[in-house]
């Protein structure tokens, strides 16, 4: 690190639990974000601003005007643009040290697989289960870490799966492929600072493990806005998990 970079993360070295050696463990860090939407503004900003230095941002949407009610990262300027270009341009504002990649495409099959492994970790800040378990599927194939997040209306919920450590479930040991649910935020709403809460939710949890400090690993955290309100759910391998088992 240059003299630059030490003032740049001073406050976050000066954590016993970051340091030196973490600050420096983070620039060399590459993480993948899928969804350049509610979920992943937050977490791509926060991500940069601590010195995550490589951020591969994957979205195939434009912004449009009812993205930026909760979107962040996108403002008014931004409307028509490549959601990755709208991105890269307010990462590049906050950081310009980060090294930022970009897939304007859905990524899928082999393309997805070779993309996870390139990565030290991903975040998964989709709104549909299809992606999900095509995401948490090849997390589970190439044994990299997945934060995985979602939010509806004034609700969200967040949790960790690191398929590193054998005695951790996967995101289909919660869901199965059958689950079906309609619910959308176009569909439902979804309260705005929500899905800052839980993408902030995501980035710190997305350092801590690329820290190897503990997660929510093996732990299911729910969010209920309207009454302020966090509960946990435990979450046990399923030895069955057509993913992991």
């Amino acid at each position: 690190m240059d003299d630059t970079q030490l003032l740049r993360y001073s406050r976050q070295i000066l954590l016993p639990d970051v340091d030196i050696n973490g600050q420096q463990t983070l620039l060399n860090s590459k993480v993948l974000i899928i969804g350049m939407g509610g979920l992943g503004s937050p977490v791509a900003l926060y991500l940069a601003s601590a010195g995550v230095g490589t951020l591969s941002i994957c979205d195939f949407d434009h912004v449009e005007l009812s993205n930026l009610q909760r979107q962040i990262i996108h403002n008014n300027n931004s409307i028509g643009l490549s959601k990755v270009d709208s991105a890269e341009r307010a990462i590049q504002a906050i950081n310009p040290d980060i090294i930022v990649n970009k897939y304007a495409k859905k990524l899928v099959g082999d393309t997805l697989n070779k993309t996870v492994k390139e990565h030290d970790l991903v975040i998964d800040c989709s709104d549909n289960f299809a992606s999900r378990f095509a995401i948490n599927t090849a997390c589970v194939e190439h044994k990299t870490p997945l934060v995985s997040g979602a939010v509806i209306r004034m609700e969200g919920q967040v949790s960790v799966y690191d398929s590193r450590d054998k005695t951790s479930p996967c995101y289909q040991c919660l869901y199965s492929e059958s689950t079906e649910v309609a619910d959308t935020c176009s569909s439902n709403g979804v309260l705005a600072p929500v899905a800052g809460i839980i993408g902030s939710i995501q980035a710190t949890e997305a350092i801590k493990c690329l820290l190897g400090l503990p997660t929510l690993q093996g732990r299911l955290l729910i969010h209920d806005a309207k009454y302020m309100q966090f509960r946990e759910i435990k979450l046990k391998r399923d030895v069955s998990c057509p993913c992991c088992g």
